[in-house]
């Protein structure tokens, strides 16, 4: 493994804090970038605990974004039509969102953090609150083998991924299919998107080190698509490498070549990328310095937002607040920086001049919802690609 960024101490990027907590010292960690040459994977490099990250206390609800209920359905609807799968297990499955679109008869969720899996049961579907390994996946698969198992943003969670892969070699049957979906680490780097590294996402995956991965496992990629989730993400379509039903398509070469020429197997490309971080950082700290005397809010505390406030060093001197529709995270305090956390409510001058956009990956759903605020000359803040007012 060989380093190429280091992020500061981080606290634990969705460990929101209450009001009555604040005074108490967090606990951080080392946010430190690796690049390992055997496999291509990047990495950060000190983990912790899954337990501290995945617990009764998880604060994100894919259902309350309107960009990842389409994707979702979008998606499902594709996956009725193409395969038409008659047992599916999705890995992560967080509030449901994916997984009501079929019927409760013929998929399985999992989801360890038991708030979330508590609002699925509700709805009446079955979902096992632990984490995913060999045990989890032989009691899901007892009377039959999944025909497709679909996880977004869940496995780079996961810190031995040879686990991870070997329970969905064994879960799958032999026709079965795997469609994994994860930001892309090429879209990441050419944006700059250093906050697509935080405590929870151990992986940002390329296609070539994923496929170098699957390789161990006899599973290939024989199809890739390209989202626009997370700022920018790939969804790749899995099969066994013995199973001939699905020709390998032009878009996993096409990929492979844009990795390639981008340089995703050199460790000089992560050291560029590293100087152009340094400079963004810079270069926000300006643009704050430059309108401090203006009112300043935040929308969307992410966990993204987390890793750039805390590495930017920018607080509650710079931010009066956060507006952000996540009931769990309501008048609560971003970690490290203690912004408080207020009930999202449509934008006026009055309450800002000025927004920084910490949920930039939903830009086009924020900006058709806030044309009044932007009609009104108000500005928002964004660090990606480069930090600019808009």
């Amino acid at each position: 493994m060989k380093n190429f960024l280091d992020l500061g101490l981080q606290p634990l990027a969705n460990s929101y804090v209450l009001k009555k907590n604040l005074k108490q010292k967090e606990k951080k960690f080392k946010l430190v970038l690796g690049y390992d040459p055997k496999n291509y994977l990047v990495s950060i490099v000190n983990t912790v605990p899954k337990e501290k990250m995945f617990n009764k206390n998880y604060p994100y609800k894919s259902s309350e974004s309107k960009t990842m209920r389409g994707s979702f359905l979008k998606l499902a609807q594709k996956i009725k039509k193409n395969f038409n799968p008659d047992f599916i297990i999705e890995i992560g499955c967080n509030d449901g969102v994916f997984l009501k679109n079929f019927n409760s008869n013929k998929i399985i969720g999992i989801e360890p953090c038991v708030n979330l899996a508590n609002i699925i049961k509700k709805k009446g579907y079955k979902v096992f609150s632990e984490y995913w390994d060999l045990k989890l996946a032989k009691k899901v698969t007892k009377k039959a083998k999944a025909d497709l198992i679909y996880s977004a943003n869940t496995l780079s969670h996961i810190k031995d991924y040879s686990k991870i892969f070997n329970s969905i070699k064994f879960s799958l049957s032999n026709n079965g299919i795997l469609i994994l979906e994860d930001p892309s680490l090429l879209e990441c780097l050419k944006s700059v998107a250093y906050d697509q590294f935080y405590c929870e996402h151990i992986y940002v995956f390329s296609t070539i080190s994923l496929s170098k991965i699957l390789k161990k496992f006899d599973l290939e990629i024989f199809d890739i698509e390209k989202i626009k989730t997370h700022g920018g993400s790939n969804r790749y379509f899995i099969k066994n490498k013995n199973n001939l039903t699905y020709k390998i398509k032009k878009s996993v070469k096409l990929e492979i070549n844009r990795e390639m020429r981008y340089g995703l197997n050199k460790y000089s490309t992560y050291k560029r990328f590293a100087n152009k971080v340094l400079k963004s950082k810079k270069k926000l700290i300006q643009i704050f310095n430059k309108i401090k005397n203006k009112n300043i809010i935040g929308y969307g505390a992410t966990a993204k937002s987390c890793t750039v406030l805390n590495f930017c060093k920018i607080n509650n001197s710079n931010i009066s607040f956060f507006y952000d529709t996540t009931s769990f995270k309501l008048n609560k305090y971003i970690p490290g920086t203690k912004i408080k956390i207020l009930k999202y409510k449509k934008l006026n001058r009055k309450i800002a001049d000025f927004v920084f956009l910490g949920a930039w990956n939903f830009k086009d759903e924020i900006f058709q919802k806030e044309k009044k605020f932007i009609k009104e000359g108000g500005k928002f803040i964004t660090h990606i690609p480069t930090p600019r007012i808009i």
